[in-house]
């Protein structure tokens, strides 16, 4: 069976005309899908029984079987899934004491930068998320709020580099904020990258109003091919630059993300390089002490160095903000997400697992080029296509050395009124 998330709009209305079906069923059923993710085909009660008997035995709303599902006395959520190629992948839900309620979503199966303190890139990078696969997150997610809760806030900083799966992310986070979709106000969305130079132009040609994040973690590129070895072959000017023009296009300003590791980037002197580094652009610091993660030889900076650290900042003019931790009691915290827990990796390695076509296509190959196209839009054109030159090395790091994306379309176009008579 298909995952219904990953058929764009057009295709579904094809496929219903096949069945002898008015286009209109694709909005029909997608908003039960969305608004009530759980409930069967069988169930949807304003769509003709024969419909619902074709929908059943063609499409599947949810691939990815919860495996595991942590809560933390905080309020925060943690889903580990497993997908239809014996796959893992985490997601988490976050709470705070406004009403928000924030989904934090994975773009990969692993991670391939190799960030040296982060869990997600442990166990390396095995393929790319397909945009159902992406969506569906989101929908599980929602089937764990209580009636009186509304998901308002999506936050791609799960496991993976978002940017090097940026078509397959673009399209779900249409469906995502689109008002025929989930609904989530586009500005509540925010996607956080290590730093991928063209990727981050594209984006900002698109002007899709989301907030960029970029993960700095080093006021210098000797200091930061040391923790994030994507650097190497990016280098932190080329990113700023990229950064600057996304500002300029879009009015958005940049989030720079610092992980804060004890003795190591966290010195008063890492403070002053960082002031001197964003002076002079429109920029937030976001610092984030270290979440320890098992295994890994880093430490949380002490409270007085944070607090310093802050001082630096603020009294050169650079805004400044400090992540309160949420869900590190079930390891749920920035960059503790990962795919191979210890329980299950010996299980993992075990296992033959036959791969899908779907997971070939979408896998990443040592030294390849990778070419990921969304399918035909609106007008028949590709509506994405994403090229990535990876270099797989000894230990599970994947180096993106360039990224371009072409010709992208809404994935996800809804049908307007002239192509909703013309399906009739």
């Amino acid at each position: 069976m298909e995952h219904i998330l990953d058929y764009s709009w057009r295709q579904l209305r094809d496929w219903f005309i096949s069945k002898g079906q008015p286009g209109y069923r694709v909005a029909q059923v997608l908003r039960w899908v969305y608004d009530s993710p759980k409930v069967p085909f069988d169930e949807m009660t304003d769509v003709p029984k024969v419909v619902r008997k074709d929908l059943r035995k063609a499409f599947k709303v949810f691939t990815m079987q919860v495996v595991s599902h942590r809560k933390a006395s905080d309020g925060t959520e943690k889903l580990l899934l497993r997908t239809h190629d014996g796959e893992y992948v985490e997601c988490v839900l976050l709470r705070d004491d406004k009403g928000n309620r924030t989904v934090c979503i994975s773009t990969q199966v692993g991670c391939g930068m190799g960030c040296v303190f982060c869990a997600s890139g442990l166990d390396g990078v095995v393929r790319n998320l397909t945009s159902g696969e992406i969506l569906e997150q989101i929908l599980h997610l929602k089937c764990l709020l209580e009636p009186e809760e509304r998901l308002s806030h999506i936050v791609v900083m799960g496991m993976g580099e978002p940017l090097a799966n940026l078509g397959r992310l673009l399209g779900a986070l249409y469906r995502a904020t689109h008002k025929d979709g989930l609904g989530i106000s586009a500005r509540h969305v925010t996607i956080s990258t290590v730093g991928l130079p063209h990727a981050i132009r594209r984006l900002a040609e698109l002007d899709l109003q989301y907030h960029l994040a970029v993960s700095l973690h080093a006021p210098n590129d000797e200091l930061r091919n040391k923790l994030v070895p994507a650097n190497r072959r990016i280098g932190i000017q080329a990113i700023l630059s990229a950064a600057d023009e996304y500002f300029a296009k879009t009015g958005r300003r940049v989030t720079y993300e610092y992980v804060l590791l004890r003795e190591i980037n966290d010195r008063p002197q890492h403070a002053q390089e960082l002031a001197q580094l964003l002076k002079g652009r429109n920029a937030l610091v976001n610092l984030i002490p270290y979440n320890p993660i098992q295994g890994l030889p880093y430490e949380p900076p002490e409270r007085r160095d944070v607090a310093r650290f802050v001082d630096v900042l603020t009294r050169a003019g650079i805004q400044v903000t400090v992540r309160y931790r949420k869900g590190a009691e079930i390891e749920a915290a920035c960059g503790q997400l990962r795919r191979l827990h210890p329980e299950i990796a010996s299980k993992s390695k075990k296992k033959k697992k036959k791969k899908s076509k779907a997971a070939d296509e979408n896998a990443v190959q040592t030294g390849e080029t990778v070419s990921v196209v969304s399918g035909e839009g609106g007008n028949g054109k590709p509506e994405a296509a994403l090229t990535a030159s990876v270099v797989m090395s000894g230990d599970p790091t994947v180096v993106v050395t360039d990224v371009e994306i072409m010709n992208f379309e809404e994935i996800a176009e809804p049908e307007t009124s002239e192509s909703k008579r013309d399906s009739e």
